[in-house]
């Protein structure tokens, strides 16, 4: 076939029916090892391309990854040809061949010396972290963590029901978890698809010594290419029925003996599916069919399993070797070739549909770790996520924007057993998912009643139906309605988007010129920031005159509970920017109590009963008045100013809710934390933000934090998104949390280029 370059040329490999066995059965080889270096060239090139689609690879941005063989090699190619420098790390395990080609094709080979306690790969690790803290701009693949890797094999399967239409058996070696539990996922759905309703049978082969399935790890294996120390984010024991675990001397010679008996040249990965496949060609019932990933060529292994020299330097023949698979108990120590079932144990993965930009979403994925979750970002786009790299999270980009599109590409990368939750901190995918885990059974909010948050119509209406206070509010969807609209709610007035987030397109106006004008402009706007189509619809409201303060409740056993009341500070206008907020809001006991009976009663009216909850109330003359519902925790670093403040940490509370785990409201205790938002005053681009260093230093500054580099552009805040960082201060007494704010803001300055 023809190609236009090597990266198109990846996949399309044979497979071919092995001699072994009896003609009843047929077995095969999928012969991976005839890509251009490897099996894991296909992961190198939709690892990189993903990359590239997302931002989290700029052109011509180095790679550092951690390999000893087929993924440094695939990376080397693909991400050469690319115009990215590669840097593998690797250990003194490697061949002398791989680290020819490597350096042939430009590769920087860092080795490392010593193992650690956990082995050559954790001193690889802990390498590769120390390579990437020297530049800003580079990427790592995580093959051991990245979704991409199993999604990489979609295309294997594709392959495999093209060529043999039914696959009965699947085996193969398990790494870093990706090939084999990428394939059988989407082996087992293209055959559902294709009306086949018997299951995939699929055997992992593994190496004695490694910790892959409730093994001791013995750092001291000889065996490449399967086996781990560690316990990789890929492998998926949900989608393996059975596992068999070979010795070094076992794999060794089986490898021998497919070079001898069937002319492949492979390595001990090969080797190892091999011995599996022969004991199937006898087992399997009649016109079955079973099939086994071939990963690698055998040049790698010229002076190790092809050595005699090598076999008696390494006293192979010393370990005990078994012509039949014993069956133990899966947990049981082996030291020969044995087989056990492989009991599902799903991981679990806590799923994040997209994510905030202005406030908690990263801290929130660092949680998810400290829970002992895998977080996995679902997004169109990660590049728009500073600090996503830190998180450790893993990164699967889809249509966010698409609810079917969304579900899919789950269903395809996920098996539903691994997923033990659903969450979002961006007021944009509340809606999205809702409905996404009420398809997999997951805890959430119903999403009737998120649709009603979201859209402040249907806020509106609600309430009116429930008798809460709140503003005039009329709908209009034309300029000319406008008139109308302003007769009802007086002047000024408040124009909003019925739908959007960060108080983006909400501003006051005091001339009914000034309502048609921004009203016009909205209505033009037919997408969100997150090209989400808006209601063709724009809201006239009453202003309401008083404080602004905000309510987190949360709800424990189905109950709500008020967590506590946010100060607001706003911009003078006419836009409205949360410039300030300040936890707990000094209030006297009868209106603290008010305010929290109304916000109870309009959730219960809107139907909102799952998770962490933020409100938004005006203290009007008349009392409270509900400004909006958020049916998400909130945002502007809320939740770390209540835990700052003594209070429950809201954001382990809302995972804790979208994986069904208990709940606890927490007392507070007598502090107050407050957070000051940075800003710039006019339009321009950053040169430099002065000041920050010396407003980390001040007492009681608990923390500092800039979102803008030099070269961003800017402009005078007209929503949140302007915000440009913050400062956060604790202290015994609102009083004082604000003076240490005023002192620290005091120093700080945004300069332009044009300044």
């Amino acid at each position: 076939m023809k190609y236009d370059d090597l990266v198109d040329a990846i996949g399309h490999t044979p497979v071919v029916r092995l001699r072994t066995g009896p003609a009843t059965a047929a077995v095969y080889a999928k012969l991976e090892m005839h890509n251009v270096f490897a099996m894991k060239d296909r992961v190198a090139k939709r690892v990189i391309l993903e990359a590239r689609a997302n931002g989290l690879l700029q052109p011509g941005a180095p790679i550092f990854e951690s390999s000893s063989g087929t993924m440094a090699l695939g990376l080397a190619l693909v991400g050469t040809l690319l115009g990215h420098p590669v840097h593998i790390v690797t250990d003194p395990r490697i061949d002398e061949v791989t680290l020819a080609k490597l350096r042939s094709l430009g590769c920087s080979v860092h080795v490392v010396d010593a193992m650690t306690s956990h082995g050559w790969q954790s001193a690889r690790l802990t390498r590769l972290a120390e390579l990437m803290a020297e530049r800003d701009d580079a990427f790592c693949p995580r093959q051991y963590y990245n979704p991409q890797n199993p999604l990489a094999y979609g295309a294997l399967a594709d392959e495999l029901v093209a060529d043999l239409g039914r696959v009965d058996v699947l085996v193969g070696a398990v790494g870093s978890g990706g090939s084999l539990c990428g394939t059988a996922r989407a082996l087992r759905r293209a055959q559902r698809a294709a009306g086949i309703t018997d299951p995939v049978r699929v055997i992992g082969v593994d190496a004695v010594g490694s910790v892959l399935f409730e093994q001791p790890d013995r750092p001291g294996r000889r065996q490449s290419g399967l086996g781990n120390s560690l316990l990789p984010g890929n492998l998926s024991h949900a989608e393996i029925d059975e596992v068999h675990w070979l010795n070094d001397h076992e794999a060794f010679a089986v490898t021998r003996e497919l070079a001898r008996d069937e002319c492949i040249f492979a390595g001990n990965s090969s080797g190892s599916v091999y011995q599996v496949l022969r004991h199937l060609a006898w087992t399997l019932p009649e016109g079955a069919t079973a099939v086994g990933i071939f990963p690698d060529r055998g040049d790698r292994y010229v002076d190790t399993i092809y050595s005699d020299d090598y076999w008696d330097r390494a006293d192979l023949r010393s370990l005990p070797i078994r012509p039949e698979p014993e069956q133990v108990a899966y947990g049981t120590e082996v030291a020969q070739w044995s087989w056990a079932s492989v009991p599902s144990t799903p991981r679990r993965r806590l799923l994040f549909v997209e994510s905030n930009t202005t406030g908690t979403g990263m801290l929130a994925m660092t949680r998810a770790r400290e829970l002992g979750l895998t977080p996995v970002l679902l997004t169109s786009s990660a590049a728009r996520y500073r600090g996503v790299a830190e998180t450790d999270c893993e990164i699967m980009r889809c249509d966010t924007n698409d609810q079917a599109a969304l579900t899919a590409a789950l269903r395809e990368a996920f098996d539903a057993r691994e997923v033990a939750g659903v969450t979002t901190s961006s007021e944009f995918y509340l809606g999205a998912t809702a409905v996404l885990a009420a398809e997999l059974g997951l805890p959430g909010n119903p999403p009737e009643a998120v649709r009603r948050c979201r859209d402040k119509s249907e806020t509106r209406k609600v309430l009116t139906d429930a008798g809460l206070p709140q503003p005039v509010s009329v709908p209009v969807c034309t300029a000319a309605d406008v008139a109308a609209a302003v007769a009802r709610t007086g002047l000024p007035c408040v124009v909003k988007p019925v739908a959007d987030s960060a108080s983006t397109g909400v501003l006051r106006c005091e001339t009914l010129e000034k309502a048609v004008e921004q009203v016009t402009l909205l209505l033009r706007r037919t997408h969100n920031v997150r090209m989400q189509r808006q209601p063709a619809a724009v809201l006239v409201e009453q202003l309401v005159s008083g404080a602004e303060v905000s309510v987190e409740t949360i709800f424990v056993d189905g109950r709500c509970h008020v967590v506590g009341i946010t100060r607001k500070d706003l911009s003078h206008g006419p836009a409205f920017v949360e410039l300030r907020h300040a936890f707990p809001a000094v209030l006297e006991e009868t209106t603290a109590g008010e305010i929290e009976r109304v916000v109870i009663e309009a959730l219960e009216a809107v139907g909102v009963r799952h998770g962490v909850c933020h409100t938004e109330v005006r203290l009007a003359d008349a009392g409270p008045t509900v400004i909006e519902i958020n049916a998400r925790p909130a945002g502007g670093m809320i939740p770390e100013l209540i835990r700052l403040a003594g209070g429950p940490d809201l954001l382990d509370q809302q995972l804790r809710a979208a994986i069904d785990l208990p709940m606890t409201v927490g007392d507070l205790r007598t502090r107050t934390a407050g957070i000051a938002f940075i800003t710039s005053t006019t339009d321009g681009e950053v040169s430099t933000v002065d000041g920050l260093e010396e407003a980390r230093t001040r007492d009681g500054v608990a923390a500092v934090h800039t979102s803008c580099r030099p070269g961003d552009r800017v402009r005078a805040a007209a929503d949140a998104y302007d915000r440009l960082g913050h400062v956060i201060a604790t202290g015994g007494s609102i009083e004082q949390v604000d003076r240490t704010l005023d002192l620290a803001m005091a120093g700080i300055t945004v300069r332009l280029t044009d300044d």
